[in-house]
């Protein structure tokens, strides 16, 4: 992003990317309380995409993530959630199995995820926010169904989501996060 030109101003968008990747950095142990308190504040203020990127330039989650995810279960589950550093791809290629991938802690690196689809008798879980778009476009179902709440998603969401590929007999689910019950 930053490093093809850094001179660009930076959008709403980039500056969330950044926030994510800082505070994941944080829990990780990487950045001490005051670091992230200084880093977050410098890049809700950042006006170019060059401050930005140097506020993560040094952190392995900014700069190690994976370009391509693959995922292969076969009669099985497979979860994908709590802190995790999305790629720009993921190959998903399942069999008799349940796949879940939940963006809510997630850090968003990027603007599109594609992910390339071969699924048979299985179902997909996709969980999210009102910021993530999914796009079926690229998708082709033979005796599947597809639920999506994303429909009225903004014209600028946080992630979009393209699925492509094929899906036989199997399901795509789009579902919110679940609210956590208060102790009384």
């Amino acid at each position: 992003m930053a490093r093809d030109q850094p001179e660009l101003r930076a959008s709403h968008e980039d500056r969330d990317r950044v926030v994510d990747a800082l505070r994941i950095a944080g829990g990780d142990g990487l950045l001490t309380a005051e670091e992230l308190d200084a880093r977050l504040e410098r890049a809700l203020s950042a006006r170019t995409r060059g401050e930005l990127a140097a506020l993560t330039a040094d952190l392995p989650t900014a700069s190690t993530a994976k370009d391509v995810l693959v995922v292969e279960p076969h009669g099985s589950k497979w979860v994908r959630a709590g802190r995790w550093v999305v790629p720009a791809r993921i190959e998903l290629r399942a069999r008799l199995c349940r796949v879940t991938l939940d963006f809510t802690e997630a850090a968003i690196t990027t603007g599109t995820l594609r992910i390339d689809t071969d699924m048979q008798h299985g179902k997909l879980l996709i969980v999210g926010s009102p910021g993530i778009l999914i796009d079926t476009d690229g998708l082709t179902l033979h005796y599947s169904t597809c639920k999506l709440r994303s429909g009225n998603a903004s014209h600028d969401p946080r992630l979009r989501i393209e699925l492509v590929g094929k899906v036989e007999h199997s399901k795509i689910v789009e579902r919110r996060p679940r609210r956590r019950r208060l102790a009384r």
